[in-house]
């Protein structure tokens, strides 16, 4: 491999990331035409519906992308969806040679390498298959394990602590963390609390950072139904969809009220601890919801890392200490082993540090 494919193909995973929040249940995907190692035209996936990744980057590139090199991270489609196969755009300008990422899992979309060789293309695939399969983490997933992808993101002192034991709601990260932590809503189905952070904080769980072509589904656990009918959640349903997983044994006057209310209250049974999460996922997948963005608050992330469920960490660290009656999450269990999980990322915003890691699960 040269120097310079990794580079390109860099190029494309960050133009794929343009996508965000627009593109769903489609992957993001970019593109980079270049010649000699250097770019002609780029594209990416725009939104669901649109052109894909490899048309956009060929129509940009015209002309001269005949005998070039397309670099894209995902495997070119060979089947006519919303949009016309890509293998039958990059045969027809021309390109000489296709550098792929990560081969598509989609058995709808999948065998697009194959046609491009039969077409006298050369192609090369893999070449940031890492990299790319964790930008879209949750749709090979889905389309590999058939059931949501799952990711907590929780707001952390230095000591561990994502809030006080009692009292009101504490701001533990700044503006600019929080505003990074909103727009990650814009790329999930939805966005999944307990009873009580919906009972002390009262949230929104609406994406305000960006624009987002589906608003993610509102979930709350709520075994008894205790979620107020009166709640943000609920005043704001024309917004978001609100989604209410209770115990069978609730009581059906509040079940009642939440769904005159306009939620959606699903009973389901209980489990080790609490709502049965299995079943839990299932209901979200028959709804669609591959990608869930947890938010809280301890129990709900407690019992999601004991299930070992929980495939992404988003830790924003704030350069403060909560002290001795702080609230924590991470209990010794399956998930929370130092050894089941590895740095993807780390990036700074204002005084806070958001820190990703990923499940590891190459010994299972």
């Amino acid at each position: 491999m040269s120097a310079v494919e990794p580079r390109l193909m860099q190029r494309a995973l960050e133009l794929a990331e343009r996508g965000w929040g627009q593109v769903q249940p489609n992957p993001l995907v970019g593109a980079v035409v270049a010649k000699d190692g250097e770019i002609i035209a780029e594209g990416w996936h725009a939104a669901c519906g649109q052109a894909h990744a490899e048309a956009a980057a060929l129509e940009a590139a015209g002309a001269a992308a005949r005998g070039a090199t397309l670099y894209v991270t995902l495997e070119p489609c060979a089947h006519t969806g919303r949009t016309p196969p890509c293998t039958e755009a990059i045969s027809a300008a021309g390109v000489a040679r296709v550098v792929i990422a990560a081969t598509d899992p989609n058995p709808l979309a999948r065998g697009g390498a194959a046609r491009l060789r039969a077409a006298g293309i050369e192609v090369v695939e893999g070449v940031g298959a890492a990299e790319a399969r964790r930008q879209n983490a949750a749709f090979f997933h889905w389309h590999e394990r058939g059931s949501p992808w799952l990711a907590l993101k929780l707001a952390l002192t230095l000591d561990g602590a994502i809030g006080g034991t009692g009292g009101p709601r504490q701001l533990i990260t700044g503006e600019a963390a929080r505003a990074a932590a909103n727009r990650l809503r814009a790329g999930f189905d939805a966005i999944l609390i307990g009873l009580n952070t919906a009972l002390r904080d009262d949230p929104l769980l609406t994406v305000r950072a960006q624009r987002v072509r589906v608003p993610p589904v509102r979930v709350v656990l709520d075994s008894q139904a205790r979620l107020s009918p009166g709640s943000r959640l609920l005043s704001t349903r024309v917004e978001a969809p609100v989604l209410v997983f209770t115990a069978p044994d609730a009581p059906p006057a509040r079940t009642w009220a939440l769904e005159e209310a306009g939620a959606k209250v699903v009973p389901v049974p209980r489990g080790e601890h609490g709502l049965d999460v299995a079943v839990v996922l299932q209901e979200l997948a028959a709804r669609e919801c591959r990608a869930v963005l947890v938010e809280g608050g301890a129990r709900v992330a407690q019992a999601l890392l004991a299930e070992d469920c929980v495939e992404r960490l988003y830790l924003f660290l704030a350069p403060r200490i909560m002290g001795a009656g702080g609230l924590r999450v991470f209990d010794p269990g399956p998930g929370t082993q130092p050894s089941a999980w590895q740095l993807a990322g780390h990036s700074q915003h204002g005084e806070d540090l958001e820190v990703v890691f990923e499940r590891d699960r190459s010994n299972q």
